[in-house]
């Protein structure tokens, strides 16, 4: 299956989930994280996909954003944060 496929399939799933998604925790599981695993991200890999990363943006310092993709040198290139 190529990725254009992949996103029709994915893109059908979610129409179809999408009313019995009623919580944060349902989007990450159900939405978020095969989206990024669709982009060839191992989300169950704490070094590559972390979820509850402190993002120490701006003048924001402590705060958390549900997942992080990191870099291979440990480095974020992606915050994510759901509702």
């Amino acid at each position: 299956m190529d990725f254009i496929d992949q996103l029709k399939q994915f893109s059908s799933r979610g129409s179809k989930l999408k009313d019995q998604i009623a919580t944060e925790e349902a989007t990450k599981t159900s939405i978020i994280m095969p989206f990024f695993q669709m982009f060839g991200y191992d989300v169950f890999n704490p070094s590559e996909f972390v979820p509850e990363f402190t993002a120490d943006v701006g003048i924001k310092k402590g705060e958390k954003v549900d997942y992080a993709i990191l870099n291979e040198e440990g480095n974020p290139i992606i915050l994510i944060e759901a509702k």
